[in-house]
């Protein structure tokens, strides 16, 4: 039998592939243990072959076993098939072909097999147990091959995500400082959208996982690469720094992927949790100011727009909230650098102050919307329950808010009236989202208004009676 069959129709064919199906499926034992038998062929071939020959074999699949292990590919992903493979021994049949084939797409699909057997909890837990497996599997870090790297990625991401098994591949990959640079030169170098996403979820993951790793993938200088490399790997790899590499991944997502660009970003912020990290972003060569420019071109010239709809909020309150707590870490650190001062970003106080308008349309429309539904209820309380996810937004928001506006001094308070970035509204909602928690960073920024604009100045105060009795 060379190829799947369609499900039999007379009684005594069915009773013949009851027998030969695969579980619950209409899936034929005969068929995929055939296909195994191929696969090890494949990797195995008749020593009366010549070496030509058997190169050729290993670096080109023919046209009908590609089209049958891509089969066994879809297959793998019914539960049923997935544990067939593993009674049958599969992983250890793709060791073979990871440690004997050269060719790239034998080797990415039996991956995805894997990645795919990986999604059921048991064999995940045997895949992750075994450890040869999984150091050939860190080993294709360091291929050449994108879709072989998409797909190692896949699985890394899969075992990561599952509680039972995360704390064995944290800690082999740990033990292996040649996934940094692996890691890194792809982040750094490739242009492949798809492939920098899932590197970016595995290394998201890590860093969420385990504090340690963090830390030292941050500490790294260079890595010494350990264990064996593919024979298309770098021969030399640059002195990596991890903060650089992550720019440069955010950078090629930004435009085509923005849940990408909301991985890299939250990567950012998960590096400032440490003080550590704080210091790999403002120690650097430039002192910060690639990561404060594009972080600084996101917020004011393509996140959350003049011309956006404010319901635009709720798609980008993420990465939002990831970028603004990356530049007020920076900001609190470094705000003696000339790319900080006040003078530039004014801009930026614009935008922060749009955000907080967008949040608090986006409050009253689920407000009337809640009103609508449940009125008596919505009547009773006054309130509805608060979006997780827009409340840490603002707070951080808020947070970044108050420490620049602080720093205002009149002549900078002029500038931004003079452009649009400050006017009654925007102070009023200012003050608004920050009173009474930053009473002190109002009071300084109301100061330096009476300077600038009394009339102005006098209007809030009227507006705000807890300023005048301060006052």
């Amino acid at each position: 039998m060379d190829r799947n069959p369609s499900p039999p129709s007379s009684d005594a064919e069915d009773e013949q592939a009851a027998g030969d199906s695969i579980g619950n499926t209409v899936y034929s034992k005969h068929w995929l243990f055939n296909i195994l038998t191929k696969l090890i062929e494949v990797i195995s071939p008749e020593k009366s072959d010549s070496n030509s020959n058997r190169e050729e074999v290993q670096t080109e699949l023919d046209e009908e076993m590609e089209s049958d292990i891509c089969k066994m590919w879809d297959m793998s992903m019914d539960e049923d098939v997935a544990l067939f493979l593993q009674e049958f021994n599969a992983p250890d049949i793709f060791m073979g072909v990871f440690a004997k084939s050269k060719c790239p797409r034998l080797i990415e699909i039996c991956v995805g097999i894997l990645g795919n057997m990986a999604c059921f909890q048991d064999i995940c837990m045997s895949i992750s147990k075994d450890d040869n497996l999984g150091q050939m599997l860190l080993q294709h870090l360091c291929d050449s091959d994108s879709p072989t790297l998409l797909e190692t990625s896949r699985l890394l991401l899969t075992c990561l995500s599952q509680a039972e098994v995360a704390n064995i591949w944290v800690e082999r990959i740990r033990e292996n400082p040649s996934v940094y640079d692996c890691v890194c030169f792809i982040m750094s170098s490739s242009t492949n959208v798809e492939l920098l996403v899932k590197v970016g979820e595995v290394v998201d993951k890590l860093f969420d996982l385990d504090e340690e790793l963090m830390l030292n993938w941050i500490k790294n200088g260079s890595c010494q690469s350990v264990g064996q490399s593919t024979d298309d790997s770098p021969e030399e790899r640059p002195d990596f720094k991890i903060v650089p590499c992550v720019l440069e991944a955010a950078k090629q997502v930004r435009s085509d992927n923005p849940e990408g660009l909301d991985v890299y970003m939250h990567i950012l912020q998960l590096l400032t949790t440490v003080d550590e990290g704080i210091q790999a972003i403002v120690q650097s060569p430039d002192g910060g100011k690639e990561t404060w420019t594009l972080l600084y071109g996101l917020v004011c010239h393509e996140l959350c727009q003049p011309d956006d709809p404010p319901i635009i909020i709720q798609e980008q309150k993420s990465v939002l909230a990831s970028i603004l707590s990356v530049l007020s870490a920076m900001f609190a650190s470094q705000v003696q650098q000339e790319y900080v001062k006040r003078r530039k970003n004014m801009p930026l106080i614009g935008s922060l102050i749009r955000i907080l308008q967008n949040m608090e349309d986006c409050g009253k429309r689920s407000f009337d919307n809640a009103k609508k539904s449940q009125p008596e209820e919505t009547e009773k309380s006054g309130t509805v329950e608060e979006d997780f996810h827009l409340k840490i937004l603002k707070d951080i928001c808020c947070e970044l808010l108050s420490n620049m506006l602080q720093e205002l001094t009149k002549e900078n308070i002029l500038e931004g009236l003079n452009q649009g970035h400050l006017n009654e509204k925007k102070c009023f909602c200012a003050f608004q989202n920050l009173l009474p928690l930053y009473i002190t960073s109002v009071e300084s920024f109301l100061e330096a208004l009476r300077e600038a604009d009394q009339i102005l100045a006098d209007s809030l105060e009227k507006r705000f009676p807890s300023l005048r009795l301060q006052a």
